[in-house]
């Protein structure tokens, strides 16, 4: 018997949706919220959270994610925002080929710990734990022969602290798409579970 998504489900996938929204915003407009930005950063270098809220620091902090959510699961079509869905379609599939390379994940790993040791000297937002998890994305998840291509101002994207922050988003969505596969989440989910997902993320919203 199919089980419907849970609570945990829906909150790993609105980190997933919450980095691709930003993702999305920072690559258009050049600038994001900067606790945005430490909601996701904080979840990529926490390892070991006692739960999957923990993973966020709270509910109210995927605010963008669960809204990003809404608007793919609504059936209006005004409402849609098909590069959001890509990216995030893109790091799910990067997150099942990632779960398949014990050696990548090793090196992810030793990476995300160098990188919190240095969030514990400055903080997690300094430039030099992003310009880290950064460089740690470009020589593991981009070498992937599939890369997730960003839309957006070219003048932007050109800019290398901007460029920098995408793929620490890009990487924060990863890490929430494994989280998400971990809570029993599947691809599918998206079409069978359409109506249930929509519920879960109503009763979430309340709960923030």
């Amino acid at each position: 018997m199919l089980k419907a998504p849970n609570r945990d489900q829906v909150i790993a996938l609105g980190g997933v949706f919450q980095a691709c929204a930003l993702v999305d915003t920072l690559a258009r407009t050049g600038h994001i919220q900067p606790d945005a930005l430490k909601t996701s950063l904080d979840s990529l270098l926490n390892q070991n959270p006692s739960s999957c809220e923990a993973t966020f620091g709270a509910l109210n902090h995927l605010t963008t994610g669960f809204n990003a959510m809404e608007k793919l699961l609504s059936s209006d079509k005004e409402k849609k925002a098909p590069d959001i869905l890509r990216y995030a379609l893109g790091l799910i599939y990067l997150q099942g080929k990632l779960l398949k390379s014990a050696a990548l994940l090793d090196e992810i790993g030793s990476g995300i710990s160098k990188a919190n040791l240095q969030a514990q000297h400055f903080s997690t937002d300094h430039e030099n734990v992003i310009s880290s998890l950064a460089d740690l994305y470009s020589k593991t998840i981009s070498t992937y022969r599939f890369r997730i291509q960003v839309n957006g101002q070219s003048g932007y994207l050109q800019q290398e602290s901007i460029a920098k922050r995408v793929r620490c988003l890009l990487f924060s969505g990863i890490r929430a798409a494994i989280l998400w596969h971990q809570m029993g989440g599947r691809r599918w989910h998206f079409i069978v579970y359409r109506r249930q997902l929509l519920e879960q993320l109503n009763q979430l919203r309340r709960d923030a």
